[in-house]
């Protein structure tokens, strides 16, 4: 079960603001650069992710109709992993049973309890020169 839509707007409009400049830092998180699919607005996102370039692992902690998911599924985005900026060249839905061994202990049962069972798995390119 994702966590509430009043959360994620929650989390849209404040959290996500103050976040963005504390995942640039942070090994497992990175910074997801999107657009909206009927807007065409540029949006950042940050993420908590597992796993290493080429293949990266996202939980949809929010579910799989988050806007930001949907954004990157119809593409084109990049993410900004480990002061590395890299275009997503695929980003797919799977279940936990995919990811499971991927990710950290602490991790696997934070989401066990939370009931999160999605996951985006993203296929990166090479780093994109600055």
């Amino acid at each position: 079960m994702p966590l509430p839509r009043s959360v994620a707007r929650f989390n849209k409009r404040f959290t996500n603001r103050l976040a963005e400049p504390l995942a640039r830092r942070f090994s497992n998180f990175a910074v997801v650069h999107h657009r909206g699919r009927r807007s065409g607005r540029p949006y950042l996102t940050p993420v908590n992710c597992f796993g290493d370039a080429p293949t990266v692992v996202v939980a949809l902690t929010y579910g799989v109709q988050a806007d930001w998911a949907q954004n990157v599924l119809t593409g084109p985005a990049t993410i900004e992993l480990r002061a590395h900026t890299h275009q997503i060249t695929v980003a797919e839905v799977v279940g936990r049973d995919e990811t499971w061994g991927s990710l950290p202990r602490l991790v696997r049962c934070v989401l066990r309890v939370l009931g999160i069972r999605d996951f985006l798995r993203l296929s990166l390119s090479a780093p994109i020169a600055s």
